[in-house]
């Protein structure tokens, strides 16, 4: 993150209200820790998320730890990557030291009941926004937008899009947008899930499937690790848009706009793309960051 000491944002705690808090130094990218708020619980409305995390200084946010440059377990057992520099830049926002996050392994078909029972405060993982997980959780963002594509191995020539899927054996996550797409989508081919995409891969590279489907940021960091043995079909070309948000629990409508505001500032003051440049960005360009959506 940015290495000044007296960076300003301006978050929103509750509609109408705006704090003003102060952010302590920091280092850059995912090898140094990201900036601290200087705030205390009494900075927040009273009774709000806010106040009771940051009274508390310590957050509990569920992410992926099998997804290479997004959310992966490092050699300490914590995880790495994009989205764990999200996580840790919501945490700075409300004064909350990133050796405090309580971080969680979160799957894709577990991420809504985690919120629900409230396992955890957030989740970042690449979580999707779509129209029915927003009837069970809340999601601020997005903070990226992925795309649906295709990885096969390095030597497989028969898959070159999604209109050769017929008759193939797709792997994909359960609970996941990109499993539910080939349902929708591709009848005449054969869908096989499995809980984390890691074995997806596994799956792949022992002959079980032939082809794994994903959002192209996820496939990217695989193909990154092992490029002698697997590809992206068409260098990565997408057929999907996967806005990426927070999960956060329904109906707290100041936490979400908290988040939104935190977002905002961090696209405004470099840290959103310093976090970008010092995980995923290793191997992908820099995108524009998108808009939220305040709905």
């Amino acid at each position: 993150m940015s290495s000044s000491l007296n960076r300003r944002l301006f978050l929103t705690g509750t509609v109408g209200t705006v704090a003003t808090v102060t952010l302590a130094a920091c280092g850059g990218g995912a090898e140094d820790e990201p900036a601290v708020a200087e705030v205390e619980a009494a900075d927040f409305p009273e009774g709000s998320t806010m106040a009771r995390l940051s009274e508390a200084g310590s957050i509990k946010i569920g992410t992926k730890f099998d997804q290479p440059l997004f959310g992966q377990a490092g050699p300490d057992g914590d995880p790495v990557g994009f989205d764990v520099e999200i996580g840790k830049i919501i945490a700075g926002a409300l004064g909350i030291d990133p050796k405090n996050i309580e971080w969680s392994e979160t799957v894709s078909a577990n991420r809504e009941p985690f919120i629900e029972n409230g396992q955890v405060d957030i989740v970042v993982a690449t979580y999707s926004i779509t129209d029915t997980r927003k009837e069970v959780v809340d999601f601020a963002g997005p903070y990226y937008v992925a795309g649906q594509a295709l990885m096969v191995l390095a030597d497989n020539e028969d898959i070159t899009g999604e209109d050769s899927l017929a008759g193939k054996t797709v792997a994909s996550v359960e609970g996941s947008t990109p499993a539910q797409y080939i349902l929708d989508n591709h009848p005449d081919a054969t869908l096989q899930t499995f809980d984390t995409y890691s074995n997806c891969v596994t799956a792949l590279t022992n002959g079980q499937v032939d082809v794994v489907t994903t959002d192209n940021v996820i496939l990217a960091g695989f193909v990154e690790s092992d490029p002698e043995n697997l590809k992206l079909v068409n260098e990565g070309e997408t057929f999907t848009e996967e806005p990426y948000g927070i999960g956060l629990a329904k109906g707290d409508d100041d936490f979400r706009a908290f988040l939104n505001d935190t977002l905002e500032a961090a696209y405004e003051d470099g840290s959103w793309a310093e976090a970008w440049e010092g995980t995923a960005g290793t191997v992908l360009p820099t995108p524009e960051p998108p808009a939220v959506d305040r709905y």
